[in-house]
């Protein structure tokens, strides 16, 4: 059934517009790595605040303020370009276990960071961040660069995408 809707989704005709020549295929990546590279490096920010890392001046409510509209526009961008680029190979990804880990981990990631957004204000009040505060912080940039190096290893491993 799964592979049916994979199928349908692949030939539709404005998946197959998009897909189908190569500017566009080039720019859906090109906003799909634009918007990834702004996702994770707003959430590393911010991760690295909490760290004490970085920023240490900077109050970690008003910089995490700052950067997580950021981080939601480039995770809509980076959602919706994914989704076409799926779309125009579902039947392809439909088996590739590599692409189904780097969608695990990516939804790990955006759960880590939602963890943060929601946690940052109350850990910024306290004297120190708490060391869970930091464990989840180190765990979601490992996270990241763990749905980087996925997303890295789908079309050169498969040669899909």
């Amino acid at each position: 059934m799964l592979l049916h809707l994979c199928r349908w989704l692949q030939d539709t005709l404005f998946i197959a517009a998009i897909n189908g020549t190569a500017w566009t295929a080039a720019a859906l990546e090109i906003v799909h790595y634009f918007s990834m590279f702004i996702l994770v490096g707003s959430m590393v920010i911010v991760d690295l605040r909490v760290l004490g890392l970085v920023g240490r001046r900077q109050d970690a409510t008003q910089l995490a303020d700052w950067l997580f509209p950021w981080m939601w526009a480039s995770l809509a961008l980076n959602v919706l370009s994914g989704f076409f680029m799926f779309a125009g190979s579902a039947t392809a990804y439909y088996g590739n276990d590599i692409f189904y880990d780097k969608m695990t981990v990516f939804l790990l990631a955006i759960v880590a960071n939602i963890i943060v957004q929601k946690k940052v204000r109350k850990w910024n009040l306290l004297p120190a961040m708490p060391a869970w505060a930091k464990l989840i912080a180190v765990v979601s940039i490992g996270l990241w660069i763990g749905a980087i190096i996925a997303g890295v290893e789908v079309p050169a491993l498969t040669g899909i995408g």
